[in-house]
């Protein structure tokens, strides 16, 4: 199993602005000064190990949408944010000339970050693809109303129901597994305003877990908590820590979101064995990310009881091999 992150961000897309390049190249230029890279080997070696992400990288702005690749012949991605445009482009560039394709797409929920890409996914408008969008929500009353309604005028030159493609809706239950695109997928309801759901894919003894837009009440969390259950021995869990631990029980309660914090403490009560945080906060930039990153896996390592719970944070561009 890879999973491709083509959108890391949550609630809005954003993107660097002139004076956050400037400061990037201005601190890469005062750390590297009066040092000679002999070839473009050891500048990279540079650039990887010395530099730092958030100085040398970025994380990213495109919103929600990750791809799971189990190497068959449909795609299968999670969420319409901004970053399915890119994955759009990715999937025509390798497809041979002609060949129709086939799309998975399953949503959490339907809010405009995370569907806010759709009309850009150039895939829908080809004839001959076939694109089925998953869901929990009410198919015509929630699914297919907020794409038409996005694709409507005077908000798009392009309605919906001109899209060259052929689309179906598929309606999926909560807590039943199916299968799709030869993995095994099971829903679970979580905690946001008008509900969201999170994906749990099984595949040849590997297993991943999509849970973003999720709230956790800090006093409910233990043993039986339901997503305990639905994390269990997950190898990577995609998780929602888009505000900090004060943010989320205090100034941001009931925004339908979650923390760093409780990300690890869920995904230890499950055994879990990578954690992915994600849906960034768009008022956070490459650096605060970094500090949170780095403050989450100081926070595993005083709280580990078990085996070792890898974090990372993810970014546009970030492929994981399970």
């Amino acid at each position: 199993m890879r999973i491709r992150f083509w959108g890391t961000r949550g609630s809005i897309p954003v993107s660097l602005d002139a004076a956050a390049v400037r400061g990037k190249i201005r601190a890469a230029l005062l750390w590297a000064s009066g040092r000679a890279f002999a070839d473009d080997a050891v500048l990279d070696r540079f650039l990887d190990n010395e530099l730092g992400f958030a100085t040398s990288g970025t994380f990213g702005g495109n919103s929600s949408c990750v791809q799971i690749d189990g190497g068959g012949g449909e795609y299968l991605v999670c969420d319409a944010g901004s970053g399915l445009r890119e994955f759009g482009a990715h999937a025509m560039a390798e497809a041979s000339s002609g060949q129709p394709l086939v799309f998975n797409l399953l949503l959490s929920h339907v809010h405009w970050d995370h569907i806010c890409g759709f009309p850009f996914f150039a895939p829908a408008y080809i004839p001959g693809n076939l694109i089925r969008i998953y869901g929990c929500h009410d198919v015509e009353g929630v699914l297919r109303e907020a794409l038409k309604r996005q694709q409507s005028f005077p908000c798009f030159p392009v309605d919906f129901e001109r899209l060259g493609a052929t689309i179906e809706f598929v309606t999926l239950d909560p807590g039943r597994a199916c299968e799709i695109a030869g993995f095994k997928v099971t829903t679970h309801p979580q905690r946001h305003p008008f509900d969201s759901y999170g994906f749990r894919f099984e595949r040849n003894g590997r297993a991943a877990v999509y849970s973003t837009d999720s709230e956790h009440k800090e006093e409910s969390i233990g043993a039986s908590y339901p997503q305990v259950g639905f994390f269990r021995g997950a190898d990577a869990v995609i998780f929602d820590a888009q505000y900090s631990f004060a943010e989320a029980i205090w100034t941001k309660e009931d925004w339908g979101h979650s923390s760093n914090i409780v990300g690890v403490e869920i995904c230890h009560l499950a055994g879990a064995k990578r954690l992915v945080l994600f849906h960034h906060d768009p008022a956070l930039d490459d650096a605060a990310l970094v500090t949170m990153l780095q403050e989450t896996i100081r926070f595993e390592a005083l709280t580990r009881r078990g085996d070792p719970l890898e974090v990372l944070a993810a970014y546009d561009g970030l492929v994981i091999e399970l």
